[in-house]
Protein backbone atom coordinates (compact mmCIF):
# COMPACT_ATOMS: atom_id res chain seq x y z
CA UNK A 1 0.00 0.00 0.00
CA UNK A 2 1.20 3.77 -0.30
CA UNK A 3 1.41 5.50 2.83
CA UNK A 4 1.36 8.86 4.26
CA UNK A 5 4.07 9.94 7.13
CA UNK A 6 4.63 10.93 10.35
CA UNK A 7 8.31 11.15 11.23
CA UNK A 8 9.77 9.92 15.08
CA UNK A 9 10.97 12.26 17.46
CA UNK A 10 13.81 12.34 19.62
CA UNK A 11 13.12 12.83 23.72
CA UNK A 12 15.94 15.17 23.80
CA UNK A 13 14.45 16.84 20.93
CA UNK A 14 11.37 16.64 23.24
CA UNK A 15 12.27 17.97 26.24
CA UNK A 16 14.62 20.65 24.79
CA UNK A 17 11.45 21.98 23.42
CA UNK A 18 9.28 21.55 25.79
CA UNK A 19 10.86 23.27 28.24
CA UNK A 20 13.07 26.07 25.98
CA UNK A 21 12.44 29.72 27.26
CA UNK A 22 11.86 32.40 24.67
CA UNK A 23 14.93 34.16 23.42
CA UNK A 24 15.50 37.04 22.13
CA UNK A 25 17.02 37.87 18.95
CA UNK A 26 19.23 41.48 18.96
CA UNK A 27 20.14 42.95 15.30
CA UNK A 28 18.23 40.59 13.06
CA UNK A 29 18.12 42.92 10.11
CA UNK A 30 15.11 41.54 7.40
CA UNK A 31 15.02 41.84 3.98
CA UNK A 32 18.34 42.12 2.80
CA UNK A 33 21.93 40.55 4.04
CA UNK A 34 20.18 36.75 4.55
CA UNK A 35 20.95 35.33 1.56
CA UNK A 36 24.73 35.20 1.87
CA UNK A 37 24.87 31.26 1.51
CA UNK A 38 22.77 31.26 -1.29
CA UNK A 39 25.69 33.83 -3.01
CA UNK A 40 28.47 31.53 -1.88
CA UNK A 41 27.06 29.36 -4.49
CA UNK A 42 26.18 26.15 -2.24
CA UNK A 43 22.39 25.08 -0.39
CA UNK A 44 24.17 25.62 3.10
CA UNK A 45 22.06 23.26 5.34
CA UNK A 46 22.99 24.55 9.41
CA UNK A 47 21.68 21.97 11.79
CA UNK A 48 22.33 20.45 14.85
CA UNK A 49 25.19 17.60 15.43
CA UNK A 50 22.82 15.60 17.39
CA UNK A 51 20.51 14.89 14.43
CA UNK A 52 22.02 12.68 12.21
CA UNK A 53 19.48 11.88 10.04
CA UNK A 54 18.19 15.11 7.62
CA UNK A 55 21.74 15.06 6.43
CA UNK A 56 21.62 11.84 5.66
CA UNK A 57 18.49 11.75 3.51
CA UNK A 58 19.68 15.32 2.18
CA UNK A 59 22.76 13.44 0.74
CA UNK A 60 21.27 10.77 -0.37
CA UNK A 61 18.22 12.90 -2.43
CA UNK A 62 21.62 15.24 -3.61
CA UNK A 63 22.96 12.32 -5.50
CA UNK A 64 19.80 10.40 -6.36
CA UNK A 65 16.87 12.48 -7.10
CA UNK A 66 18.24 15.62 -6.61
CA UNK A 67 21.27 15.64 -8.48
CA UNK A 68 20.44 18.13 -11.09
CA UNK A 69 19.65 20.44 -8.33
CA UNK A 70 22.65 19.43 -6.62
CA UNK A 71 24.84 20.27 -9.34
CA UNK A 72 23.19 23.83 -9.86
CA UNK A 73 23.91 24.27 -5.89
CA UNK A 74 25.65 21.62 -4.38
CA UNK A 75 24.76 20.88 -0.94
CA UNK A 76 26.83 22.04 2.23
CA UNK A 77 26.09 20.72 5.84
CA UNK A 78 27.32 22.59 8.85
CA UNK A 79 26.80 21.28 12.37
CA UNK A 80 26.48 22.62 15.61
CA UNK A 81 26.09 21.22 19.28
CA UNK A 82 22.20 22.00 20.20
CA UNK A 83 22.96 23.91 23.18
CA UNK A 84 24.74 26.26 21.27
CA UNK A 85 22.19 26.49 18.26
CA UNK A 86 20.00 29.36 19.29
CA UNK A 87 23.40 31.43 19.98
CA UNK A 88 24.85 30.32 16.63
CA UNK A 89 21.22 31.26 15.04
CA UNK A 90 20.82 34.62 16.87
CA UNK A 91 24.71 35.19 15.62
CA UNK A 92 24.56 34.65 11.97
CA UNK A 93 20.79 36.69 12.13
CA UNK A 94 22.02 39.77 13.50
CA UNK A 95 25.25 39.14 10.83
CA UNK A 96 22.71 38.76 7.77
CA UNK A 97 24.69 35.54 7.49
CA UNK A 98 21.82 32.77 7.84
CA UNK A 99 22.14 29.49 5.70
CA UNK A 100 19.87 28.71 3.35
CA UNK A 101 18.11 26.17 5.58
CA UNK A 102 18.60 26.29 9.21
CA UNK A 103 17.61 24.22 12.32
CA UNK A 104 15.14 26.53 13.84
CA UNK A 105 16.17 26.36 17.17
CA UNK A 106 15.18 24.93 20.63
CA UNK A 107 12.53 27.79 21.40
CA UNK A 108 9.34 28.40 19.16
CA UNK A 109 10.06 31.76 20.07
CA UNK A 110 12.94 32.43 18.01
CA UNK A 111 11.79 31.19 15.44
CA UNK A 112 8.86 33.49 15.60
CA UNK A 113 11.18 36.47 16.24
CA UNK A 114 13.55 35.50 13.14
CA UNK A 115 10.15 35.19 11.32
CA UNK A 116 9.22 38.75 12.51
CA UNK A 117 12.29 40.25 11.69
CA UNK A 118 12.14 38.91 7.90
CA UNK A 119 14.45 35.83 8.34
CA UNK A 120 12.11 33.12 7.96
CA UNK A 121 10.62 31.78 4.68
CA UNK A 122 6.54 31.64 4.59
CA UNK A 123 5.83 28.11 3.45
CA UNK A 124 2.24 28.51 3.09
CA UNK A 125 3.07 31.35 0.34
CA UNK A 126 6.19 29.79 -0.66
CA UNK A 127 5.16 26.15 -1.03
CA UNK A 128 2.07 26.91 -2.48
CA UNK A 129 3.31 29.04 -5.58
CA UNK A 130 5.68 26.00 -6.14
CA UNK A 131 2.18 23.93 -6.42
CA UNK A 132 4.13 21.67 -4.07
CA UNK A 133 1.86 22.00 -0.71
CA UNK A 134 -0.23 19.12 -1.14
CA UNK A 135 3.28 17.08 -0.33
CA UNK A 136 2.42 18.22 3.46
CA UNK A 137 0.20 16.23 5.23
CA UNK A 138 -2.30 18.83 7.03
CA UNK A 139 -1.90 16.98 10.33
CA UNK A 140 2.17 18.45 9.95
CA UNK A 141 0.97 21.71 8.95
CA UNK A 142 -1.94 21.95 11.85
CA UNK A 143 0.73 21.25 14.23
CA UNK A 144 3.59 23.60 12.82
CA UNK A 145 1.22 26.53 12.80
CA UNK A 146 -0.11 25.88 16.35
CA UNK A 147 3.86 25.76 17.69
CA UNK A 148 5.29 28.88 15.65
CA UNK A 149 2.07 30.84 14.41
CA UNK A 150 2.71 30.28 10.97
CA UNK A 151 3.95 27.60 8.76
CA UNK A 152 7.50 28.68 9.21
CA UNK A 153 9.70 25.67 9.27
CA UNK A 154 9.53 22.09 7.43
CA UNK A 155 8.39 18.65 9.19
CA UNK A 156 11.60 16.65 8.88
CA UNK A 157 10.37 15.16 12.20
CA UNK A 158 7.31 14.39 12.77
CA UNK A 159 5.22 12.33 15.78
CA UNK A 160 2.04 11.75 16.78
CA UNK A 161 0.78 10.78 20.42
CA UNK A 162 -1.50 8.14 21.89
CA UNK A 163 -2.53 5.63 24.54
CA UNK A 164 -0.65 1.93 23.34
CA UNK A 165 -2.28 -0.90 24.43
CA UNK A 166 -1.83 -4.81 25.18
CA UNK A 167 -4.68 -5.96 22.84
CA UNK A 168 -4.29 -9.20 24.53
CA UNK A 169 -4.67 -8.23 28.14
CA UNK A 170 -7.88 -6.49 26.53
CA UNK A 171 -9.33 -9.36 25.40
CA UNK A 172 -8.76 -11.62 28.29
CA UNK A 173 -10.41 -8.98 30.22
CA UNK A 174 -13.43 -8.28 27.60
CA UNK A 175 -12.12 -4.97 27.03
CA UNK A 176 -13.24 -3.19 23.94
CA UNK A 177 -10.82 -0.14 23.11
CA UNK A 178 -12.01 2.92 24.83
CA UNK A 179 -13.72 5.57 23.22
CA UNK A 180 -14.63 8.18 25.90
CA UNK A 181 -13.19 8.93 29.21
CA UNK A 182 -15.47 7.07 31.10
CA UNK A 183 -14.90 3.54 29.09
CA UNK A 184 -11.47 4.21 30.02
CA UNK A 185 -12.02 4.42 33.84
CA UNK A 186 -14.03 1.41 33.64
CA UNK A 187 -11.48 -0.54 31.73
CA UNK A 188 -8.87 0.58 34.25
CA UNK A 189 -10.89 -0.42 37.00
CA UNK A 190 -11.57 -3.90 35.03
CA UNK A 191 -7.85 -4.45 34.90
CA UNK A 192 -6.90 -3.39 38.71
CA UNK A 193 -10.17 -6.28 40.01
CA UNK A 194 -8.06 -8.68 37.90
CA UNK A 195 -4.56 -7.80 39.21
CA UNK A 196 -3.49 -6.07 36.07
CA UNK A 197 -1.55 -2.64 36.45
CA UNK A 198 -3.88 -0.46 34.32
CA UNK A 199 -1.16 2.38 33.21
CA UNK A 200 2.53 2.20 33.11
CA UNK A 201 4.27 6.21 33.28
CA UNK A 202 7.40 7.64 34.65
CA UNK A 203 6.65 9.59 37.08
CA UNK A 204 10.45 10.41 37.73
CA UNK A 205 10.17 12.52 34.15
CA UNK A 206 6.88 13.93 34.97
CA UNK A 207 6.17 14.71 31.35
CA UNK A 208 3.91 11.55 30.65
CA UNK A 209 1.61 12.46 33.38
CA UNK A 210 1.24 16.13 32.81
CA UNK A 211 0.30 14.90 29.10
CA UNK A 212 -3.13 12.76 30.48
CA UNK A 213 -3.98 16.58 31.94
CA UNK A 214 -4.06 18.69 28.86
CA UNK A 215 -5.33 15.77 26.92
CA UNK A 216 -8.18 15.70 28.57
CA UNK A 217 -8.39 19.41 28.60
CA UNK A 218 -8.35 19.50 24.98
CA UNK A 219 -11.13 16.84 24.76
CA UNK A 220 -13.15 18.29 27.13
CA UNK A 221 -12.86 22.59 26.15
CA UNK A 222 -11.54 22.12 22.78
CA UNK A 223 -8.22 21.96 21.06
CA UNK A 224 -7.13 26.11 21.69
CA UNK A 225 -7.68 25.28 25.69
CA UNK A 226 -4.06 25.88 26.25
CA UNK A 227 -3.96 28.82 24.00
CA UNK A 228 -6.40 30.59 25.82
CA UNK A 229 -4.17 30.31 29.15
CA UNK A 230 -1.01 31.57 26.84
CA UNK A 231 -3.28 34.27 25.84
CA UNK A 232 -3.93 35.57 29.48
CA UNK A 233 -7.87 34.52 28.40
CA UNK A 234 -7.91 31.62 30.62
CA UNK A 235 -6.49 30.25 34.27
CA UNK A 236 -4.96 27.11 34.92
CA UNK A 237 -7.00 27.46 38.05
CA UNK A 238 -10.30 28.01 36.32
CA UNK A 239 -12.61 25.38 37.59
CA UNK A 240 -13.12 23.51 34.04
CA UNK A 241 -8.77 22.94 34.15
CA UNK A 242 -8.55 22.19 37.44
CA UNK A 243 -11.61 19.11 36.61
CA UNK A 244 -8.44 17.78 34.37
CA UNK A 245 -5.84 17.87 37.16
CA UNK A 246 -8.43 16.05 39.31
CA UNK A 247 -9.00 13.61 36.30
CA UNK A 248 -5.94 12.14 36.04
CA UNK A 249 -5.43 12.52 40.21
CA UNK A 250 -8.56 9.93 40.65
CA UNK A 251 -6.65 7.55 38.36
CA UNK A 252 -3.54 8.13 40.94
CA UNK A 253 -5.87 7.73 43.67
CA UNK A 254 -7.16 4.39 42.26
CA UNK A 255 -3.99 2.69 42.30
CA UNK A 256 -4.15 2.66 38.69
CA UNK A 257 -0.39 3.68 37.53
CA UNK A 258 0.55 0.76 40.21
CA UNK A 259 3.26 1.04 43.43
CA UNK A 260 5.89 3.50 43.63
CA UNK A 261 4.72 5.95 40.57
CA UNK A 262 6.96 8.76 41.28
CA UNK A 263 10.39 6.60 41.32
CA UNK A 264 9.87 4.58 38.17
CA UNK A 265 11.84 6.42 35.35
CA UNK A 266 11.07 6.31 31.94
CA UNK A 267 12.96 3.27 30.63
CA UNK A 268 11.33 1.34 33.24
CA UNK A 269 7.95 2.39 32.55
CA UNK A 270 8.71 1.92 28.79
CA UNK A 271 9.51 -1.78 29.99
CA UNK A 272 6.39 -2.42 31.87
CA UNK A 273 4.63 -2.62 28.88
CA UNK A 274 6.58 -4.64 26.68
CA UNK A 275 7.10 -7.18 28.81
CA UNK A 276 3.39 -7.45 29.85
CA UNK A 277 3.39 -5.91 33.15
CA UNK A 278 1.13 -2.86 32.45
CA UNK A 279 -1.66 -3.03 30.05
CA UNK A 280 -1.72 0.95 28.92
CA UNK A 281 1.11 3.09 27.77
CA UNK A 282 0.73 7.33 27.30
CA UNK A 283 3.32 8.12 24.94
CA UNK A 284 4.74 9.04 21.11
CA UNK A 285 5.39 7.24 18.09
CA UNK A 286 8.99 7.26 18.77
CA UNK A 287 8.58 4.30 20.53
CA UNK A 288 7.90 2.20 17.19
CA UNK A 289 11.66 1.89 17.49
CA UNK A 290 11.36 -0.38 20.84
CA UNK A 291 7.68 -1.74 19.52
CA UNK A 292 9.01 -3.35 16.33
CA UNK A 293 12.41 -4.82 17.89
CA UNK A 294 11.12 -8.51 18.83
CA UNK A 295 13.94 -8.52 21.05
CA UNK A 296 12.58 -5.33 23.49
CA UNK A 297 8.62 -6.54 23.01
CA UNK A 298 7.84 -9.51 24.63
CA UNK A 299 4.59 -9.20 23.97
CA UNK A 300 4.75 -8.83 20.32
CA UNK A 301 3.60 -6.25 17.96
CA UNK A 302 0.91 -8.01 16.86
CA UNK A 303 -0.81 -7.79 20.32
CA UNK A 304 0.06 -3.77 20.08
CA UNK A 305 -2.61 -1.48 19.49
CA UNK A 306 -2.72 2.47 19.56
CA UNK A 307 -6.21 4.45 20.07
CA UNK A 308 -5.87 8.48 20.78
CA UNK A 309 -6.99 9.74 23.80
CA UNK A 310 -10.31 9.25 24.06
CA UNK A 311 -13.30 11.35 24.32
CA UNK A 312 -14.78 13.43 27.16
CA UNK A 313 -18.41 13.58 27.04
CA UNK A 314 -19.86 16.67 26.01
CA UNK A 315 -16.44 17.90 25.22
CA UNK A 316 -15.53 20.43 22.48
CA UNK A 317 -12.81 18.28 20.99
CA UNK A 318 -12.81 15.29 19.91
CA UNK A 319 -10.78 11.68 19.42
CA UNK A 320 -9.86 12.91 15.79
CA UNK A 321 -7.17 15.49 17.37
CA UNK A 322 -4.17 13.83 17.48
CA UNK A 323 -1.56 15.21 19.79
CA UNK A 324 1.74 15.90 17.96
CA UNK A 325 4.57 17.46 17.59
CA UNK A 326 7.45 18.16 15.03
CA UNK A 327 10.93 17.78 17.19
CA UNK A 328 13.63 20.44 16.23
CA UNK A 329 12.86 21.17 12.95
CA UNK A 330 14.51 23.13 9.83
CA UNK A 331 13.20 25.93 8.19
CA UNK A 332 14.24 28.23 5.20
CA UNK A 333 16.29 31.52 5.13
CA UNK A 334 13.71 33.75 3.45
CA UNK A 335 16.31 36.20 2.09
CA UNK A 336 17.92 33.19 0.29
CA UNK A 337 15.01 31.99 -1.85
CA UNK A 338 15.69 32.31 -5.46
CA UNK A 339 15.39 29.52 -8.41
CA UNK A 340 18.08 27.40 -7.04
CA UNK A 341 17.14 27.08 -3.55
CA UNK A 342 13.26 27.10 -4.56
CA UNK A 343 14.36 23.97 -7.09
CA UNK A 344 15.96 22.42 -4.56
CA UNK A 345 13.13 22.83 -2.03
CA UNK A 346 10.47 21.58 -4.17
CA UNK A 347 12.79 18.23 -4.55
CA UNK A 348 13.23 17.66 -1.22
CA UNK A 349 9.37 18.38 -0.55
CA UNK A 350 8.51 15.75 -3.27
CA UNK A 351 10.64 13.19 -2.44
CA UNK A 352 12.24 13.42 1.63
CA UNK A 353 9.22 11.10 3.02
CA UNK A 354 9.96 8.26 0.78
CA UNK A 355 13.52 9.25 1.09
CA UNK A 356 13.44 8.64 4.91
CA UNK A 357 11.67 5.63 5.20
CA UNK A 358 13.32 3.71 3.30
CA UNK A 359 16.96 4.88 4.09
CA UNK A 360 16.02 5.36 7.63
CA UNK A 361 12.88 3.52 8.43
CA UNK A 362 11.52 7.07 9.89
CA UNK A 363 8.54 8.95 8.84
CA UNK A 364 8.11 12.29 8.42
CA UNK A 365 5.28 15.02 7.69
CA UNK A 366 5.97 14.93 4.16
CA UNK A 367 3.59 12.52 2.07
CA UNK A 368 5.44 9.55 0.16
CA UNK A 369 5.91 10.22 -2.90
CA UNK A 370 6.24 5.72 -3.83
CA UNK A 371 5.31 3.01 -2.26
CA UNK A 372 7.92 1.90 0.48
CA UNK A 373 8.14 -1.53 1.04
CA UNK A 374 8.40 -3.65 4.57
CA UNK A 375 6.93 -1.01 6.29
CA UNK A 376 6.15 -2.54 10.44
CA UNK A 377 2.10 -3.20 10.82
CA UNK A 378 2.33 -0.50 13.46
CA UNK A 379 4.36 2.15 11.54
CA UNK A 380 1.88 1.86 9.09
CA UNK A 381 -0.85 1.92 11.97
CA UNK A 382 0.73 5.64 13.33
CA UNK A 383 0.85 6.63 9.27
CA UNK A 384 -2.99 5.87 8.41
CA UNK A 385 -3.77 8.05 11.86
CA UNK A 386 -2.21 10.84 10.68
CA UNK A 387 -3.01 10.79 7.20
CA UNK A 388 -6.41 11.00 8.77
CA UNK A 389 -5.89 14.13 10.83
CA UNK A 390 -6.49 17.40 10.09
CA UNK A 391 -6.59 19.45 13.42
CA UNK A 392 -3.59 18.20 15.79
CA UNK A 393 -3.19 19.68 19.67
CA UNK A 394 -0.16 20.37 21.55
CA UNK A 395 1.25 18.92 25.46
CA UNK A 396 0.48 20.45 28.30
CA UNK A 397 4.15 22.64 28.85
CA UNK A 398 4.27 23.21 25.17
CA UNK A 399 3.71 27.01 25.07
CA UNK A 400 4.71 27.24 29.30
CA UNK A 401 8.09 29.12 30.36
CA UNK A 402 11.38 26.47 31.58
CA UNK A 403 10.16 27.62 35.01
CA UNK A 404 6.41 26.44 34.58
CA UNK A 405 7.25 23.51 32.31
CA UNK A 406 9.90 22.32 35.97
CA UNK A 407 7.21 23.14 38.20
CA UNK A 408 4.70 20.80 36.45
CA UNK A 409 7.07 18.03 35.58
CA UNK A 410 8.42 18.10 38.95
CA UNK A 411 5.00 17.96 40.30
CA UNK A 412 2.83 15.62 38.36
CA UNK A 413 4.05 12.66 40.79
CA UNK A 414 2.84 14.15 44.01
CA UNK A 415 -0.22 14.74 42.06
CA UNK A 416 -0.86 11.45 41.15
CA UNK A 417 0.21 9.92 44.36
CA UNK A 418 -1.99 12.19 46.60
CA UNK A 419 0.84 14.47 47.74
CA UNK A 420 -0.42 17.72 47.02
CA UNK A 421 -4.24 18.48 45.31
CA UNK A 422 -5.26 19.38 41.95
CA UNK A 423 -5.94 22.62 42.72
CA UNK A 424 -2.20 22.89 44.82
CA UNK A 425 -0.66 21.57 41.57
CA UNK A 426 -2.53 24.00 38.69
CA UNK A 427 -1.98 26.95 41.44
CA UNK A 428 1.71 26.29 41.30
CA UNK A 429 2.26 26.04 37.69
CA UNK A 430 0.01 28.91 37.05
CA UNK A 431 1.77 31.13 39.67
CA UNK A 432 4.98 30.44 37.40
CA UNK A 433 3.09 31.42 34.00
CA UNK A 434 2.62 34.86 35.30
Amino acid sequence: MKLNTARTWTRAALVSVAGASALAVTACGGGGGGGGAASSGDMSLLVNVENTEIPAVLDTLAGGACSAENGALPLKVETVPQSNLDQQLQLKAGQGDLPVLFSAGNAPALTQTLAESGNVADFDKLLTDLDVIDNIEPAAISTIENLYGGFRVLPFEYNVEGIWYNKQIFADNGIEEPQTWEDLVAAAETLNAAGVQPFSASGEQGWPLTRLISSYLFRDLGPDALQKVADGEASLTDPEYVAAAQAVADLGAAGYFGQGVGSIDMATSENQFLNGSAAMFYTGSWYLTQLNDPEQNQIGAENVGFMPFPAVEGGAGDRSQLAANVGLPVTMNANAVNDDTEAWLTCIVENYGSTALSQENRVSGFALNEEVSDVPELTQLVQEKVAETETTVLWFEALFSAEATTTSQRNAAPLVTGSISAEEFMSMVQADLG
